[in-house]
C-alpha cells in the first residue's frame, strides 16, 4: 500500500487505477487552504486557519457518466483510490443502460487543452499573513468608529485554491485562484440604523477597510432623518455591488441550450435565440474573461458534473473571452462542444468572473444621485429569486439603507422595499452608468466574488411593495 503525499500522486494513482478498467477516465484534485477574520462591537473576535483536499474521479464508460467525490484525505493510499476508481466505473457503467450522455463527446487531448501553469509545481496555501496590510486600516476604522459612537461587524477571508486536472488523454493543467473577500456592516450605538458595504480582490493588499468605514458612517448620518415614502417606481440609483446582483443571475441564465430550446429569457421563435437584439441604448459590454488583470481566473474547464451550460466531456477546455453583451447587443451565449455540435456556432465556457464596462470614467453613484431631480438610492440588496426565467423576473428586498434623493441630494431614510426588476429590465431601463470598480455581490457572495460593475441609474424601478425587513 503506497503512500501518496501530493496531489500529482493521486492524480496519477486513480488514472493506474482507472487504466485497468474500461472507458476514460478524468481526475480533479483541489487542494485548498482558508483564513478568516471576524469582528463585532469595534473588536477582533475570532480568526482561524483551515485547509482540505477534495477530489473527483469521473469515468466514461460507452457514452455515459459517474461520479464519484472521494474522502478529504490529503494522505489518501492508493488502495482507496482503486476503490473509488472502481466505484466510479461501476456507476458509468449503471448510467450507460440509460443510454448515451446527452453532451457526449470526445475528451480533451493535450494537444486541445488550455496552457496553464506547471503541473509538478505543488499547492499554493494561504495564511494569516494575508491579513497584515488590512490589520492597520481595521485598527484605524475601530479608532474611528469608537469616537464617532458607531459599531462596526465584518468578516475577511483569504483562500488559495489549487486545481489540478489530469486525464486518460493526456491532459496535465493546474491552476491556482486566490480569492479574498470583506465584509463590513456599520450600526448606529442604539443599533436602528445599518449600512453594509463588500469588496473582492485576489489578494488582501490594498483594501481600506477604514476608508470603507467613512463612506458607511455618511449613510448612518443620512438614515438620522426617516421619510416614510410609499412603494412604486422610482427612478434609482444602485451601487456597483447591487448591479452585480443583478448581472451574475443575467449570465448564469445566459445559456445556449436553454435559449434554443426555448426555456429562457434569451429564446426566439422557432427554436432561434435573440442573439444580435439590442438590450440597452447605452454602449455597455458585459464579458467573462479570465485573463482580466482585476480578477484572473483558469483558462481551462474543470468539471465534475454536467449541466445544461457545463460539460464533464470539455474538462481541459481552453476558456476564452466571452461577452454576453458588446455596446448594448446580445452577442454571446454560454456553449459547450456538445451545444455547438447541435445549435452551431464555437464552443464558449463560462470563465469565473464577470464585468461590466462602458459606463462614464470619473463618475461613482453619488455623482449619478447629484444628478437626480427625485428617486432613491439603494446601498444593497438580498434575497434575490427568479420568478419566471421567461422574463428573468427577479425578487428581492433591499437593506441596510434605502434612501430618498431630491434635488440631487440625500434627504433621508426610507423604509425597506421588496421590489420586481429582471435583469433586462435593469439594463433597458439604465439612464446612467458610472466608472466601473471591482465589487462583490451581497447576494451571490457565497458563490461568485469576482465582479467588477459599476453604479447605474435606472429608471421607474419597481418597488412593490413596504418591506418589514430591517
Amino acid at each position: 500500500m503506497s503512500h501518496i503525499s501530493t496531489p500529482q500522486q493521486l492524480v496519477e494513482a486513480a488514472l493506474a487505477a482507472a487504466a485497468t478498467e474500461p472507458g476514460e477516465c478524468i481526475v480533479v484534485v483541489q487542494p485548498s487552504s482558508q483564513a478568516n477574520l471576524r469582528w463585532a462591537n469595534n473588536t477582533a473576535t475570532t480568526n482561524g486557519m483551515s485547509t482540505a483536499l477534495d477530489w473527483w474521479v469521473v469515468a466514461v464508460v460507452d457514452g455515459a457518466v459517474g461520479t464519484v467525490a472521494a474522502a478529504r484525505d490529503a494522505a489518501g493510499a492508493s488502495d482507496s483510490v482503486t476503490e473509488v476508481v472502481v466505484a466510479t466505473h461501476r456507476a458509468a457503467r449503471d448510467a450507460a443502460g440509460s443510454g448515451r450522455a446527452r453532451d457526449e463527446q470526445p475528451l480533451i487531448r493535450p494537444e486541445d487543452a488550455a496552457g496553464a501553469q506547471d503541473f509538478d509545481l505543488p499547492p499554493e496555501h494561504t495564511s494569516f499573513d494575508a491579513f497584515t496590510g488590512l490589520l492597520p486600516t481595521l485598527r484605524q476604522a475601530f479608532d474611528t468608529a469608537r469616537r464617532a459612537d458607531r459599531i462596526l461587524y465584518g468578516f475577511a477571508r483569504h483562500e488559495q485554491h489549487t486545481v489540478y486536472l489530469g486525464t486518460s488523454t493526456g491532459v496535465r493543467v493546474r491552476w491556482v485562484q486566490p480569492t479574498g473577500t470583506v465584509e463590513l456592516n456599520a450600526k448606529s450605538a442604539d443599533l436602528t440604523r445599518s449600512s453594509w458595504a463588500g469588496v473582492s480582490a485576489p489578494e488582501m493588499t490594498g483594501i481600506d477597510i477604514a476608508a470603507m468605514a467613512v463612506d458607511l458612517d455618511r449613510r448612518l448620518e443620512w438614515a438620522r432623518r426617516t421619510v416614510d415614502l410609499p412603494a412604486g417606481r422610482y427612478d434609482t440609483a444602485l451601487p456597483p455591488t447591487a448591479v452585480a446582483d443583478f448581472l451574475i443571475l443575467l449570465a448564469w441564465g445566459a445559456g445556449a441550450r436553454a435559449a434554443h430550446e426555448g426555456r429562457s429569457a434569451f429564446s426566439a421563435q422557432g427554436g432561434a435565440t435573440r442573439l444580435g437584439e439590442r438590450l440597452t441604448g447605452l454602449p455597455l459590454t458585459l464579458a467573462a474573461d479570465p485573463a482580466d488583470p482585476t480578477h484572473p481566473t483558469a483558462p481551462f474547464l474543470t468539471a465534475t458534473a454536467s449541466s445544461d451550460d457545463v460539460s464533464v466531456f470539455d474538462n481541459g477546455a481552453p476558456i476564452g473571452r466571452l461577452e454576453f453583451l458588446r455596446d448594448g447587443v446580445l452577442s454571446g451565449l454560454i456553449r459547450s462542444r456538445a451545444d455547438a455540435a447541435e445549435f452551431g456556432g464555437a464552443a464558449s465556457p463560462f470563465a469565473g468572473n464577470l464585468a461590466l464596462t462602458g459606463g462614464q470614467d470619473g463618475r461613482d453613484v453619488l455623482d449619478l444621485v447629484a444628478g437626480m431631480d427625485r428617486g432613491l438610492l439603494v446601498t444593497s440588496q438580498w434575497y434575490l429569486r427568479e420568478v419566471d426565467p421567461q422574463t428573468m423576473l427577479t425578487t428581492g428586498v433591499t437593506r441596510d439603507g434605502v434612501f430618498l434623493v431630491e434635488g440631487g441630494e440625500v434627504v433621508g431614510a426610507t423604509p425597506n422595499y421588496r421590489f420586481n426588476m429582471s435583469p433586462l429590465d435593469v439594463l433597458r431601463q439604465a439612464e446612467a452608468v458610472g466608472a466601473t470598480v471591482p465589487t462583490l455581490s451581497r447576494e451571490w457572495s457565497d458563490w461568485f466574488t469576482r465582479t467588477a460593475m459599476p453604479p447605474m441609474l435606472v429608471r421607474d424601478f419597481n418597488m412593490s411593495s413596504v418591506s418589514q425587513a430591517q
